[in-house]
C-alpha cells in the first residue's frame, strides 16, 4: 500500500513528537552538569504547618531529602513519600542525621487538606512546608524545579499539578548533591546516604 504525502507527513510528526518527549522526560530526570553542581545551593523560606517559618539554614548539619509536590497527587507523590518513610526506617539510627522535606506546590489547597496529617501518613520524621505562591516559586526556582497548575477540561473548577518528579539531596552545608529520579528504589536511596553519613 502506498503512502500519501499528508500520510507520510503524518507518520514523520509522529515519530519527532515521540522523540520530543524522550527528550523532555530525559531532561527533566537528569542532574545538573558537575559544573553546575559546585554552585548549586539550594534555599527556601517556608512555614510549616503550625505557620513556624523554616529556612535551609535552619537544617545546616544535615542532609536533606526534598521533594515538591501537592496532597492530591493521585501516584507520584504517594509513591515517593512511601519511599521516603522507607528509607528513614532503613537508616535506623542514622535517620538522625537525615531531614525530609515535602514542599507545597498547591500551598493553600494542601494548609486545608491538612499538611501535617498527610505527610504523617507515610513518616513522622518528614516535613510538610506551605508558604504563600511566591515563597513556592522562590523555593522552587532555587531548586530549578518546573511546577504548573492543569485545569480541568470542565467548567467544574478542578485542577492538578504537573511538577517535576525527582528527589532532590542536599548536603549538610547547603550545597545540592544529586537528583533521585521517580521510582529510584528506597534500598539504592539509603545506600547513598550511608556512603556520605
Amino acid at each position: 500500500m502506498r503512502l500519501t504525502r499528508l500520510q507520510k507527513a503524518l507518520w514523520v510528526a509522529a515519530g519527532l513528537a515521540i522523540v520530543a518527549f524522550g527528550v523532555l522526560v530525559t531532561i527533566m530526570n537528569r542532574a545538573p552538569e558537575p559544573a553546575a553542581q559546585a554552585s548549586f545551593r539550594p534555599t527556601f523560606s517556608l512555614p510549616d504547618a503550625e505557620g513556624r517559618l523554616r529556612t535551609a539554614a535552619e537544617f545546616e548539619g544535615k542532609h536533606l531529602l526534598v521533594f515538591f509536590g501537592f496532597t492530591n497527587c493521585p501516584d507520584v507523590c504517594p509513591t515517593t513519600l512511601s519511599e521516603v518513610g522507607q528509607v528513614m526506617d532503613d537508616l535506623g539510627d542514622e535517620a538522625e542525621e537525615v531531614q525530609p522535606l515535602f514542599i507545597s506546590i498547591d500551598p493553600e489547597r494542601d494548609r486545608e487538606l491538612g499538611l501535617a496529617e498527610y505527610t504523617n501518613a507515610f513518616h513522622p520524621a518528614i516535613l510538610g512546608l506551605a508558604g504563600d505562591q511566591a515563597q513556592t516559586r522562590a523555593a522552587a526556582d532555587s531548586f530549578h524545579i518546573y511546577y504548573e497548575r492543569e485545569d480541568t477540561a470542565d467548567a467544574s473548577g478542578e485542577y492538578s499539578m504537573s511538577h517535576s518528579p525527582a528527589l532532590y539531596l542536599v548536603g549538610p552545608e547547603g550545597d545540592w548533591l544529586r537528583q533521585f529520579t521517580y521510582g529510584t528504589p528506597a534500598s539504592d536511596i539509603v545506600s547513598d546516604l550511608q556512603s556520605r553519613l
